[in-house]
């Protein structure tokens, strides 16, 4: 018997039961994916305008980018179930893209720096749709990978944070080549929950997939922001 389902806001709550309810749930999650770019670019936008991001040193920008991305989802988590929930997951990929912004002023000021910006978007929208039509094809249940990834993706945030002081580019293109291994799988991993029925609230569903979407983009810019040209 299908299981019941309970809508509550933007989010759904309970278990999905059927093909359908599923299918509405990873649409809903692709709609609200794409509407989050929309404040991304406009945070970058905003903070390439100002240069707000560009004042604050790098120690003081992960303290603000930490500070504020786990206070956000936090509350998204809080709010998931309620009205509130979409306008503050886009109230958080605003943050995002400002916290961008410090990275691609930086790029902006290589010769090539627009080409760079472009080509690490179209990377990224290929990685995307690639580990999205996996998603699809891949039978195997990969619950389990869920953990390991966890524990990657903490792992490479620390040694992100000790490169803050270290300065090392060959460590910052290990890890940058890591990031884009893990979220990667992390797409796949969060996509396939959705169809599976294991994550049935689309925010939740949305904000995972964004976060593995800006880190893929962040390092991708941070490679080719360091074979980029200044002359």
């Amino acid at each position: 018997m299908a299981q019941s389902l309970q809508t509550v806001g933007g989010g759904y709550v309970g278990e999905v039961g059927s093909v359908d309810q599923r299918n509405r749930v990873l649409r809903n999650t692709y709609w609200l994916l794409a509407l989050s770019m929309l404040p991304t670019v406009l945070g970058a936008y905003v903070g390439v305008a100002t240069g707000a991001m560009a004042t604050l040193g790098a120690g003081m920008s992960a303290i603000v980018f930490l500070g504020g991305a786990f206070g956000f989802m936090f509350a998204i988590e809080k709010t998931k179930n309620s009205a509130a929930g979409v306008p503050v997951l886009l109230a958080f990929t605003f943050f995002m893209g400002l916290m961008l912004s410090r990275m691609l002023s930086f790029v902006l000021g290589l010769s090539n720096g627009p080409g760079l910006i472009m080509t690490a978007f179209a990377g990224t929208g290929l990685i995307f749709f690639g580990m999205a039509a996996l998603s699809t094809v891949i039978k195997r249940d990969l619950s389990a990978m869920g953990k390991f990834l966890f524990i990657g993706a903490i792992l490479v945030l620390v040694a992100s944070i000790a490169n803050i002081w270290l300065q090392s580019s060959t460590l910052m293109i290990t890890l940058s080549v890591l990031v884009i291994g893990i979220f990667s799988a992390f797409i796949i991993y969060d996509l396939q929950r959705v169809k599976n029925g294991l994550e049935t609230n689309y925010i939740t569903a949305t904000l995972g997939v964004y976060l593995s979407v800006y880190n893929i983009f962040s390092a991708l810019l941070s490679i080719f922001g360091i074979g980029g040209s200044r002359e």
